[in-house]
């Protein structure tokens, strides 16, 4: 049967608001905008790390075992509400990363039987999930930050990595919380009035990071980017990348050859096609077995 209202534009939600109702239309837009962008960042970093360590164990190939992947990335998040939520679901379809390598801490585990069923262990510890996970994502309120802070801080250890998706909280305000320096936070602004035409305001997050025009709209160093993550950002990751290699005793040379072969393979389509040289990664600034910045990120 067909659709009677499919050409009654004023039968459908996006245009079913008043003119004085569009500025909150937009604002919607926006927030699902953000959640998209901080979802596909956090994922790249994810399989980033994830693909480091298989690459370094010689594991890496087309078909991976579910052995190979088990002994990968553990992903710690501290936070089951809606920011919590959408990124596990994320990082499930997405990263290639187990569920049994994926923990959440939460105060309500038992909301979160839709996790628990595909093999997420969840639990209410932020201290033990701290312990054991390489990167711990921080998705709670920022009434509830210091809080957590204070029940995280001696759990922290190299090689962990801190990745905050809490608003309105700078990054020297969470090393001065957690007296610790592996963190990341990325920073995001609209540079476009027009975002509702790649986010929408309707279907999931799952499905528009499997859209190819929000794909390329969410990368860093696209010119068509709609919410701009600043650039600090993405040398921070490659940092935390290489310094995670560091922090399991692998040599500097070895950790800088990995993330070449990693983010750019031999045969790179796209250099291929633009008839260039693949860029490289170079050593600049290691000090006391750590690479170290030129830049900080955006405070």
């Amino acid at each position: 049967m067909s659709d009677i209202m499919v050409n009654l534009k004023s039968f459908q939600s996006d245009h079913a608001v008043e003119e004085s109702e569009q500025p909150l239309l937009c604002l919607r837009s926006r927030c699902k905008g953000m959640m998209v962008n901080a979802c596909a960042h956090a994922v790249f970093f994810c399989k980033l790390l994830h693909t480091l360590r298989q690459k370094e164990s010689g594991k890496v190939s087309l078909i991976a075992s579910k052995e190979s992947m088990g002994e990968g990335l553990k992903v710690g998040i501290v936070g089951g509400g809606h920011i919590g939520k959408q990124l596990a679901r994320a990082l499930l379809e997405l990263s290639g990363i187990l569920a049994q390598n994926i923990h959440i801490s939460t105060r309500r585990p038992e909301t979160l039987s839709e996790f628990q069923q595909l093999g997420v262990e969840c639990f209410y510890d932020n201290g033990q999930l701290v312990a054991w996970a390489d990167i711990v994502f921080l998705c709670c309120l920022p009434s509830h930050l210091q809080h957590i802070c204070s029940g995280i801080r001696a759990a922290l250890r190299e090689p962990c990595i801190v990745y905050s998706l809490v608003t309105a909280v700078p990054l020297p305000r969470l090393k001065q919380l957690l007296s610790y320096s592996a963190i990341l936070r990325p920073q995001y602004q609209c540079t476009s009035r027009n975002v509702e035409n790649v986010w929408g305001t309707n279907g999931t997050i799952i499905a528009a990071l499997q859209d190819p025009i929000v794909i390329q709209a969410t990368c860093p160093c696209s010119p068509k980017e709609r919410i701009a993550v600043t650039g600090k950002w993405l040398e921070a990751v490659f940092y935390a990348a290489l310094n995670s290699c560091m922090w399991r005793h692998l040599p500097h040379q070895r950790a800088l050859k990995l993330l070449n072969d990693v983010c750019f393979p031999e045969h790179c389509p796209i250099c291929a096609e633009q008839k260039t040289a693949c860029p490289r990664f170079v050593c600049g600034n290691f000090v006391n077995q750590t690479f170290v910045s030129s830049l900080t990120q955006e405070e």
